[in-house]
């Protein structure tokens, strides 16, 4: 008789990259690294790669809404993560889903405002992310410039993004991690943790890349597949940091520009297409 394995779940709901370093592909590869089984709803499809983003289709709300339902009826969802979510229609029709549905725990990356500061999405979608989303978060992983713009503050120091972390908290996420990659000397690499009892500075090695594409992405994804394992939000955050730091060391020679990073770094001196050694 067949023994099936159980395995734990996580859901991705946003956008996919055809250039395979960010998004959905990002998040799937992160949920398999980790032994999660994972599954997606797509926001919008965009026509990208190294150098760019030439096109984006976003996805009506509905079919949105029917992606979620379709997994969440059969196959369960041990965590959750959003990443792009383009427009006020489609942040309300998830934050609905998510509510009525009570999937596992929520990992928010804003995707509001890209690393280097481009703004992604309006006023509209921002105010109903605030409104309708955070509160619903388990963790919520604003970068330097979200957090300002979410905290209404400008971040320069640590204090500034401890302040920027309390704030934010106020808005309903459980907790909140500031990211620091976008900022500048010594910060760079360090980020703030508040969950409304503990302020703690999570601080690893800075990598010097130029292929950083996909690490918001990647690390909510490490957050979510680890809070599908049972870790808790605070550890779950931890190996999910050391986890991208490492990736981070192992570039990619993909594209003519900024690309991705390995997600399978562990695996990078064994010969393609051979079976792993060892546990």
């Amino acid at each position: 008789m067949e023994t099936l394995k159980p395995v734990p779940t996580a859901l991705t709901i946003a956008g996919s990259d055809s250039g395979g370093g960010a998004g959905i592909q990002a998040d799937l590869a992160t949920f398999a690294f980790h032994r999660v089984h994972g599954t997606s709803a797509v926001t919008a499809v965009t026509a990208q790669n190294t150098l760019g983003v030439t096109r984006v289709d976003v996805l009506p709300a509905a079919s949105v809404a029917a992606q979620i339902d379709a997994v969440a009826v059969d196959l369960g969802a041990g965590a959750v993560k959003t990443g792009m979510l383009v427009n006020p229609d489609i942040i309300s029709v998830v934050a609905a889903r998510l509510r009525e549905l009570k999937l596992g725990p929520l990992v928010v990356d804003p995707v509001m405002v890209s690393r280097a500061g481009a703004r992604l999405i309006d006023d509209a979608a921002v105010g109903a992310l605030k409104e309708l989303l955070l509160p619903l978060a388990t963790v919520a992983t604003p970068n330097r410039y979200e957090a300002e713009l979410l905290a209404g503050l400008e971040l320069r120091t640590l204090e500034d993004m401890r302040a920027a972390a309390r704030r934010i908290h106020r808005l309903g996420p459980r907790a909140v991690l500031v990211k620091g990659g976008g900022m500048e000397g010594a910060l760079r690499g360090t980020d703030v943790w508040f969950d409304g009892e503990h302020l703690v500075t999570l601080h690893l090695r800075a990598v010097e890349t130029r292929n950083t594409h996909g690490t918001g992405c990647t690390l909510s994804a490490a957050i979510a597949a680890h809070l599908a394992l049972g870790r808790d939000a605070l550890e779950a955050t931890r190996r999910a940091k050391a986890y991208v730091t490492a990736a981070l060391e192992h570039p990619l020679a993909l594209g003519r520009g900024p690309g991705p990073f390995s997600h399978f770094f562990p695996l990078d001196d064994q010969a393609p297409g051979t079976t792993p050694q060892g546990p």
